[in-house]
């Protein structure tokens, strides 16, 4: 019975997770200019990786990407909806290896390294599906690596967002989580 409930706790929470992240999108988007993509500034990022962090790799990665994808699907964005999961999952796999390193120890320095590392995937990522973008709008190899580089300024503005706002969320919300881990 108990494995059921910590299933059942599980479910829950990477179900609301995935509604946390979506929020996080929908509530602040401030949209930027870009020659490929259309970015925007938004919370999901951090979001999604203090999911990871909460949750794990699996669930974390499953919950951001139904609140990152299920975003995409419903926002006009469904054509490169695919990208945004395969984004997730790099994430998942690079925040959940670093914490294993550490030990899942989550002293604050490792925390912090965790959200710079975050942000830098989140550059890296974004800058190869913008070159995806620019490959599926008819673009060459060259010119798309070009416009890729040039819409960066949303991704950059997010990726710092991320290595700000990802230790402070998790302090604050270290305890509660666990608290409900507990019940």
């Amino acid at each position: 019975m108990l494995g059921r409930n910590k299933q059942l706790l599980n479910a829950i929470l990477t179900a609301l997770f995935a509604a946390i992240i979506y929020i996080g999108i929908s509530v602040l988007r401030i949209p930027l200019p870009a020659i490929v993509g259309r970015p925007f500034i938004h919370f999901g990022n951090p979001l999604m990786v203090i999911a990871i962090l909460f949750l794990g790799g699996v669930w974390g990665g499953v919950a951001a990407a139904v609140g990152l994808g299920g975003f995409d699907i419903l926002n006009g964005y469904a054509a490169t909806s695919w990208l945004t999961v395969l984004e997730v999952i790099v994430m998942a796999i690079v925040v959940s290896a670093i914490m294993r390193a550490f030990k899942h120890d989550d002293r604050p320095s490792h925390i912090i390294t965790i959200g710079i590392a975050a942000g830098i995937t989140k550059l890296i990522t974004s800058f190869l599906v913008t070159v995806v973008e620019g490959l599926m709008a008819g673009m060459t190899l060259k010119p798309a690596i070009i416009a890729s580089f040039l819409s960066l300024t949303a991704p950059a503005i997010n990726a710092v967002a991320s290595a700000i706002i990802v230790p402070i969320l998790y302090f604050l919300l270290r305890r509660a989580f666990q608290a409900a881990r507990r019940q």
